[in-house]
């Protein structure tokens, strides 16, 4: 596990610690943890939706995985 160094604001350390008090996390550094889990789990529903709005618009390649490489530049 790395470690990594992030200056907050004043608003945003008051905002940790009372998620801390709240019982989201053990402490803060959990705290930041569980909300960047959060954020990479977000995302990954977010690119699912994107792709599925992508499949309703008719963006999306159909047939052969093959011939559709051999046909990119």
């Amino acid at each position: 596990m790395s470690t990594l160094s992030v200056p907050l604001t004043a608003q945003l350390d008051t905002f940790v610690k009372q998620m801390v008090h709240k019982g989201f996390g053990a402490n803060k550094a959990d705290v930041v943890r569980r909300a960047l889990t959060r954020l990479a789990e977000d995302e990954a529903i977010f690119s699912v939706l994107r792709s599925e709005q992508e499949l309703k618009e008719g963006k999306a390649l159909h047939g052969n995985l093959h011939k559709l490489l051999k046909a990119l530049p």
